[in-house]
C-alpha cells in the first residue's frame, strides 16, 4: 500500500509546473505485483540477433503509462539493448554483440569509452511497473515528468544545481533510483524517434523519496515567477508589442 498521498503529489506537480502530461510512477520489483495488470501487447518476431519486446524501447512505456497502470517483465523491454542495460536487466557484456549496439557504435552516436560510465540500476529487477502517479498502487522508486523548456526553468530555479544529462535519455531513471538525485535529460534521438516525444519536450526523473520536498521548493519558485511575470507584463506596456 502507498505510504504517501500520490494523487495529491501528482496534482501539485502538475499545478506548480503547468504540465499537460501527467507525472508517471516507475517502480522496480522482484516480481510482478498482485493486482496490477501485465502489459500484454503482442511481441513481434525477433530480429536476427534475437531482439524483440512488447515495445520498441523501454522509454515507450513512459508514453503508454500516462493513462493506465501496468507491470512489465524484462522480456518486454528486450528490443532495446541500451534500455535493458540502464535498467539493470542486462549487463554490457550480454548485449555487446547485438546489432543495435553495433549500429550506435558504428555511427559514433556513442563510444565504448563512455558506455561504462552510463548510470545503471544495480539490482536486476523481475518486474517494473508504470502508471500515472495519481493512481500509484505502491510507492514509486522514480517519478518521471515530461517538461517544456519553461517548465524545466521553474524546476531548475527550485533545485539549484539540478543535474542535466544527455544520451541515453533513459539513464536518468537509474540516476534517480540509485543515486537519489533529481536528474533532467535533454533527451536523445534514439528515444525521441521511438517514443514520438516532441522536440520541445525534455524529461526529469525524481526519486520517489524526494517528491514531497521537490513540491515544496517548486511552490516557492512558482510563486516568485508569477510575481515576476506580472511585473514584466505591466512594465512591457510602455513598449510596442514584440
Amino acid at each position: 500500500m502507498p505510504t504517501q498521498d500520490w494523487r495529491a503529489h501528482a496534482a501539485a506537480l502538475s499545478t506548480t509546473l503547468g504540465t499537460d502530461v501527467p507525472p508517471i510512477a516507475i517502480t522496480f520489483l522482484a516480481a510482478p505485483p498482485e493486482g496490477v495488470p501485465a502489459f500484454d501487447d503482442p511481441m513481434p518476431p525477433p530480429t536476427p540477433d534475437g531482439r524483440t519486446g512488447r515495445v520498441s524501447a523501454g522509454c515507450v512505456f513512459w508514453m503508454k503509462s500516462t493513462s493506465r497502470t501496468f507491470s512489465t517483465v524484462p522480456e518486454d523491454h528486450g528490443n532495446c539493448s541500451v534500455g535493458q542495460v540502464t535498467h539493470g536487466m542486462k549487463t554490457l557484456g550480454e548485449v555487446a554483440d547485438r546489432a543495435d549496439v553495433a549500429a550506435l557504435l558504428e555511427c559514433g552516436w556513442v563510444t565504448m569509452d563512455v558506455v561504462p560510465q552510463i548510470p545503471v540500476v544495480s539490482e536486476r529487477p523481475g518486474a517494473v511497473t508504470y502508471g500515472p502517479l495519481a493512481e500509484a498502487p505502491i510507492d514509486p522508486d522514480v517519478v518521471l515528468l515530461r517538461l517544456t523548456g519553461r517548465q524545466l526553468m521553474v524546476l531548475s530555479d527550485a533545485l539549484p544545481g539540478l543535474r542535466v544529462e544527455g544520451k541515453p535519455q533513459c539513464h536518468i531513471v537509474a540516476v534517480a533510483k540509485e543515486q537519489g538525485e533529481v536528474a533532467a535529460s535533454v533527451g536523445c534521438q534514439l528515444s525521441r524517434v521511438r517514443t514520438g516525444m516532441t522536440n520541445a519536450e525534455m524529461t526529469v526523473a525524481i526519486p520517489g523519496s524526494r517528491v514531497a520536498t521537490t513540491i515544496e521548493a517548486l511552490r516557492a519558485t512558482a510563486a516568485a515567477d508569477d510575481a515576476v511575470a506580472r511585473y514584466a507584463a505591466e512594465d512591457a506596456r510602455r513598449f510596442p508589442p514584440v
